[in-house]
């Protein structure tokens, strides 16, 4: 393998998606001995899954929107009851908003679970929260680890799908936030409790839908190896806590390690 040939010290994962965030090349760089950047096998592996995600944030008392998960015979008027309309489906391994659609009336759920299901065959239906759609990086961890300031992302008619993510001029991102100090607090308190819960070291970045009628705030999803360009959010709110890029980065970097290096020592008997 290229990287074992390389003799890298520690490895600095910047892959995103499948086979990059999902525990694959961590699996791989564990089973090399090298230490990498971010959250372990375990934690890549749940938190690459939203379904799995959101079952260990519900049994932590973690607020987060109600869910289903569908496949083609599902009944469509009884999700669309248990949920409320409108409603968000997506694939449940996919990140970006990709395959992900707004549905307003059941008799969309059909086509929205086929566009879903070219992305992945695990589709999930969620509970659509509408507010102010927020994001907060987290580094460090355990008791070390800590949030960063909160990015408020407000897109073109609140819709923050894959063109607005990454090609629209329209999109703001607000950092600091604007948000009043204690929900501000409230939300990186949140976002550090769903960080720990996964049990995610190193850094990440959590999603956040506070809810317009009153305030209250719900995970969306955690990103293990969010991105890292110079336009990027974490970035953006490092800068705001007055961590400049090049800190940053190695910031994470010196966090590197392996799940299993507490016991390098062990041998088989």
């Amino acid at each position: 393998m290229l990287i074992s040939a390389e003799k890298f010290d520690r490895v600095f994962i910047a892959l995103h998606g499948r086979f990059g965030e999902d525990g694959s090349m961590q699996g791989a760089l564990e089973q090399l001995g090298i230490p990498y950047t971010g959250p372990g096998v375990l934690a890549s592996a749940i938190a690459m899954d939203k379904a799995m995600t959101k079952r260990v944030w519900l049994q932590q008392g973690l607020a987060t929107p109600k869910f289903a998960m569908l496949n083609a015979g599902s009944d469509w008027t009884a999700v669309s009851q248990t949920l409320g309309l409108p409603l968000i489906v997506k694939p449940a391994h996919e990140g970006s908003t990709l395959g992900l659609t707004k549905v307003s009336d059941a008799a969309q759920l059909p086509a929205a679970y086929a566009l879903a299901a070219k992305f992945d065959k695990a589709v999930m239906a969620e509970e659509f929260i509408s507010g102010m759609e927020l994001t907060c990086p987290l580094l460090g961890s355990g008791d070390d680890a800590r949030a960063l300031p909160v990015v408020r992302i407000i897109a073109p008619d609140a819709n923050y799908d894959y063109q607005n993510k990454y090609f629209s001029d329209q999109t703001q991102y607000l950092c600091p936030s604007d948000l009043p100090t204690e929900l501000e607090q409230q939300v990186q308190q949140l976002a550090l409790a769903s960080y720990r819960s996964l049990g995610c070291r190193g850094w990440a970045r959590a999603d956040v839908m506070v809810r317009a009628t009153d305030q209250q705030a719900f995970l969306l999803e955690i990103n293990t190896s969010p991105g890292m360009t110079s336009h990027s959010l974490v970035p953006m709110s490092a800068a705001v806590a007055g961590l400049p890029y090049e800190q940053l980065c190695l910031e994470i970097l010196r966090t590197a390690s392996l799940d299993l290096q507490a016991s390098a020592d062990w041998k088989p008997h």
